[in-house]
Formats: structure tokens, C-alpha cells, sequence
């Protein structure tokens, strides 16, 4: 169940578009046929979809999940970079969402691992997701059991998670961590932000990588993972990621997506506990935009590659 308290700027307008415009619904449709089941309260309330809002109302709805056995198949091209008879590493592409939203009727990354897991009964288990515009690594159970162990190392902190990202700027140190609580931001619910009531804790490490004018590589890696933490960290420090339309600056270095790649995952197999060990280069696009950040003025420090 979620809930939220509405914002300034929503004050005068209506439920159903109000509760459309955030993401954990995701359309019209979608906010109308909760309302009218009642589900969705105001104060405490049931309301009708054309309710004006207040601001500091509450208002609270249930959690809107696709059904896994409504999904067809579709054959994709999927990068597999590993494989056994019970979980993938996949290389998921910038712009395609890992999992069904509601209102959104397009392809998504479990569309193509039905398909290419197959076999009766078996479904994709994702652990972790992506955001739609941020490239990278994923690992997906082939079963209940082992997407039941892979969540346990994931809790445990036995999944270390890396990710190559373009930001603003250069950190105050050459390694650090970002330890701030996160959520939903308390006048933008369609934001997330350090300013929120419903705040959890957030760990963000990061290294330099290398030096641009006027811009940093860094490698990241999540202690926690909660929703856009990466963005909300660094641009919390002053240094948002390149290419964010939410948190950073808008499209630059010829991106029309946010410069994040999740560039390696490491973790003990959940069944033989040998070492996974999986790695992503950049994709062309982010290896074009660094190309250009470095342009002629790259000032390298040592032990910086």
C-alpha cells in the first residue's frame, strides 16, 4: 500500500490525474479503475476521480503489479552474457523498461526472458531492476528457489553492484560515501529526494576515475538499492549525472539519456557458491559522449585510469 501526501502544486486538481502522474500507476486508465474499486482514500476517504485535491490531503492506494501468467512471450535480442540451469546475467539496452508498468503496453525485458527461458512453469525472477534509460547488468532466477536465494544475498549485501557514471563537476574527495536516507519527495511525489516523510536509508559509494574538463568518471557501487538513488546521491553532492533530465541538467555530450551503466555485478553462485564475475563496456552511445567529455583537455592524476 502506498501513500502520500499531496503537494502544493497539486492543490485544485483532480484525483485521477493526480494519481496518473505518478509512477507507481502509471496512466489514466489505471488510476480511474483503482478509484473505482475504492481503493483509493483521501484522507481516509473514498473520493470520485473528478475530487479536487487539497494540499497536505493523504492519500493512499494499493500497489498496482502486472500478473506474470497474463504475459506473452516475445522474441527479443537479448544479451545473455551468462547462463546455467537456474539464473542469467543479462545486458539490458538504455530505454527499454525491465518489467510491465501500468498504462504502458510495449515490449519490456520480461517479454524477452519468457521467451528465452521457456520451459512450462518456469518464469523470470528479477532481483533487481534499472531504471528504463540506464543500461547495464541484471541477474534473473529461472525459478521460485533460486530468485528466493538470490534475494537473500541481495538483502545480505552478497550482490556487489557497479555502475560507470558521467557526472557534473568533481567530487570533494577522490572516494567517498553518500549516506542519506531517500523517498518520495514530500511536494513532488513524482520526484525522489533526500526531503521526504517517508525517507529509508541509502548507501552510495563512489571512486574517481577518471578527470574531464569539467566533468568526472566515477565508479559507483550501491550498498543499498533504492529507486534512482544513484541520481538523487550524486546530484545531492553537486555533481549530477550527465544527462539527467530530473536531477541533473537536461541532454548533453549528444545523450539522450542519463550517462549510468551498470558495469559489473559480482556474487557467489546461490546454488554451488562459486564466484560470478560479470562485466559490460560501455554501450556506444555513453563510449561516444565520454569521448567528447575528454575532448583535448583530459587531465589525468596519477593512479587515475
Amino acid at each position: 500500500m502506498h501513500s502520500l501526501t499531496v503537494p502544493d502544486d497539486a492543490a485544485g486538481g483532480r484525483l485521477d490525474r493526480f494519481l496518473a502522474s505518478l509512477e507507481e500507476v502509471g496512466s489514466r486508465a489505471a488510476a480511474e479503475r483503482l478509484i473505482e474499486t475504492g481503493a483509493v482514500t483521501v484522507d481516509g476517504r473514498s473520493r470520485p476521480k473528478s475530487h479536487k485535491l487539497a494540499a497536505g490531503q493523504t492519500i493512499t492506494f494499493p500497489a498496482v503489479e502486472p500478473v506474470m501468467s497474463e504475459l506473452v512471450p516475445q522474441e527479443m535480442d537479448i544479451q545473455v552474457l551468462y547462463r546455467d540451469d537456474h539464473l542469467l546475467v543479462v545486458d539490458k539496452p538504455a530505454g527499454l523498461l525491465v518489467h510491465p508498468v501500468p498504462g504502458y503496453s510495449g515490449p519490456t525485458l520480461v517479454h524477452g526472458l519468457l521467451h528465452e527461458i521457456g520451459g512450462e512453469g518456469l518464469r523470470p525472477g528479477i532481483v533487481h531492476r534499472l531504471d528504463r534509460d540506464t543500461s547495464g547488468l541484471l541477474v534473473v532466477a529461472r525459478d521460485d528457489r533460486t530468485l528466493a536465494r538470490l534475494q537473500s544475498l541481495l538483502r545480505r549485501r552478497r550482490i556487489h553492484r557497479s555502475y560507470s557514471a558521467l557526472v557534473r563537476g568533481r567530487p570533494a574527495s577522490r572516494r567517498g560515501t553518500i549516506e542519506a536516507p531517500i523517498g518520495r519527495d514530500r511536494r513532488d511525489p513524482t520526484r525522489v529526494s533526500l526531503d521526504s516523510d517517508v525517507a529509508k536509508p541509502a548507501v552510495t559509494h563512489f571512486t574517481i576515475a577518471e578527470l574531464c574538463e569539467g566533468r568526472t568518471l566515477l565508479d559507483v557501487e550501491l550498498e543499498t538499492g533504492r529507486t534512482h538513488q544513484i541520481r538523487v546521491h550524486l546530484a545531492a553532492i553537486g555533481c549530477p549525472v550527465v544527462g539527467d533530465r530530473v536531477y541533473g541538467h537536461g541532454p548533453e555530450l549528444g545523450l539522450e539519456r542519463q550517462f549510468l551503466h551498470a558495469a559489473r555485478l559480482r556474487f557467489p553462485h546461490p546454488w554451488s557458491g562459486d564466484q560470478i564475475d560479470v562485466a559490460s563496456p560501455l554501450p556506444p552511445d555513453l563510449a561516444a559522449a565520454l569521448e567528447l567529455a575528454r575532448g583535448s583537455a583530459v587531465r589525468a592524476e596519477p593512479g587515475f585510469r
